[in-house]
């Protein structure tokens, strides 16, 4: 049964930078790929990122490419999404994702 516990949220002016991170348990963390999603008020919920089992892969949102960054500490079970040159439509919520089962997400608010 996989838990996932997303914290690193916050507020932050455009431009900025967050890396929210994600604790997993209950599973073989390291042997499975992991993914980033977000939600924004009234839309669809995005895949933002993905990262392979050894963190070797990612791949990204067209629009987050180039300005997010995904990794993985397979010691600590924990993901991270390193977010830089925020922009007010990053502004969501954002939930990391393994299969069936998500975090409760962590709140993302680029605003000056």
């Amino acid at each position: 049964q996989g838990q996932l516990v997303e914290s690193g949220g916050g507020l932050v002016q455009p431009g900025g930078s967050l890396t929210p991170s994600c604790a997993a348990s209950g599973f073989t963390f390291s042997a499975h790929a992991m993914m980033w999603y977000r939600q924004a008020p009234g839309k669809e919920r995005e895949l933002v990122a993905t990262i392979t089992s050894t963190g070797a892969g990612t791949n990204y949102g067209d629009s987050v490419k180039g300005r997010f960054t995904m990794s993985r500490d397979n010691a600590k079970n924990t993901v991270y999404l390193q977010m830089n040159s925020l922009k007010p439509e990053d502004t969501a919520v954002y939930y990391c994702n393994w299969r069936r089962f998500w975090g409760q997400g962590t709140q993302v608010t680029v605003s000056s």
